[in-house]
């Protein structure tokens, strides 16, 4: 039941006929976690405490430095060296002492993220780097929680609703990391100081959809704003096959590399000798998409990555498997779907891919 005070505080709510009494009450009752304290947590923060978010977790092992303060509007100079999630908890309840804050001054990794997230509703991802955002997104597919995802690079970004109501997951729409050199972060690029406040807004407002039920929320659909030119454009995310597999474990990544659980491997050199023999060739899958298989290839049949579960039947167990995409990464997971998917013959994964990495 809201108190008085709170019938003050939340009257412009309380005003609108589609959120009103109830749903302010669903916005007390609401805990969500917030992933990362940084330009994009602090907006989220910020407007689902003012909202009233009745339970906000926080979770971030980073301290606030001076080059924050341009885009992370929680703290001030005088924050600077200080954890970023102690921080914003003492602004959130200064901002609504009827909020109350979880604070997690950890790094997310496989060994906690389970633990983390379970007591939440769902899950808001504003982290700045690829191995959180797979970990969060194989957690929160595994504990079958919401996730709201957002991204920004110098003047644009993404907004997007995962995992909702048998809905997309991140992985439909990235299907693997990219690799290291090719995942510049804003201490590299750069970002235009407004552009996480935009995003984090959007994202605060998918939040409160989800919580009250309002709107049509961005699931199975991916929403990219380019500052620049006020423009914004709305895509359609498919669920992939593969979203429908056994989810594995979450998996601690320390760089921008693909989950490796065990999966035998074979190098170019070793598979190029091997397909030169008469006898015991292996069977050789190309999950590359048709046109990245058709520039360039080793053999083999060609089966995109998205569509291999409507193709697991054509892979004999008597047949020797190798997987090959354009780097491993993506015939790696390909490997690893094939074994949950109670695969029982010889599975390979061509380490480096077909150029060789």
């Amino acid at each position: 039941m809201l108190q008085q005070e709170e019938l003050k505080r939340y009257n412009r709510h309380l005003l609108l006929p589609e959120i009103g009494y109830a749903g302010q009450e669903r916005l007390k009752a609401a805990k969500v976690l917030v992933i990362g304290a940084g330009g994009l947590g602090c907006p989220v923060l910020q407007y689902l405490a003012a909202a009233g978010v009745g339970t906000l977790g926080i979770v971030d092992d980073d301290v606030v430095e001076m080059s924050n303060l341009q885009r992370q509007l929680l703290f001030s100079t005088a924050d600077v060296g200080r954890k970023k999630a102690e921080v914003a908890a003492e602004k959130i309840k200064a901002l609504n002492p009827f909020v109350a804050v979880a604070v997690y001054p950890v790094r997310l990794h496989a060994d906690n993220a389970t633990d983390i997230c379970q007591p939440y509703d769902f899950v808001i991802d504003g982290s700045d780097n690829f191995p959180t955002r797979y970990l969060v997104n194989d957690t929160c597919v595994a504990l079958n929680k919401p996730l709201v995802f957002g991204s920004v690079f110098k003047f644009d970004g993404q907004v997007a609703v995962f995992n909702y109501q048998n809905g997309p997951t991140y992985r439909c729409l990235y299907p693997t990391p990219p690799a290291p050199d090719e995942s510049p972060n804003c201490n590299d690029i750069g970002v235009l100081g407004v552009l996480p406040g935009l995003i984090g807004l959007y994202m605060a407002n998918e939040a409160i959809k989800l919580i009250c039920g309002l709107g049509t929320p961005l699931s199975g659909k991916l929403l990219v704003l380019d500052a620049l030119d006020n423009r914004t454009s709305i895509f359609t995310v498919r669920r992939s096959a593969a979203a429908d597999l056994p989810v594995p474990p979450p998996v601690a990544t320390e760089s921008c590399q693909a989950p490796k659980p065990a999966v035998a491997q074979v190098s170019l050199m070793e598979l190029t000798d091997w397909l030169e023999q008469e006898e015991d060739q292996p069977y050789l899958v190309d999950v590359r998409e048709p046109h990245e298989y058709e520039a360039y290839n080793l053999g083999g049949i060609n089966i995109p990555f998205g569509e291999l579960p409507g193709h697991w039947a054509q892979l004999a167990p008597d047949k020797t498997i190798v997987f090959c995409c354009a780097t491993g990464q993506r015939s790696h997971l390909a490997a690893t779907l094939l074994r949950e998917a109670g695969f029982t013959g010889e599975v390979y994964n061509l380490r480096g891919g077909v150029l060789g990495a």
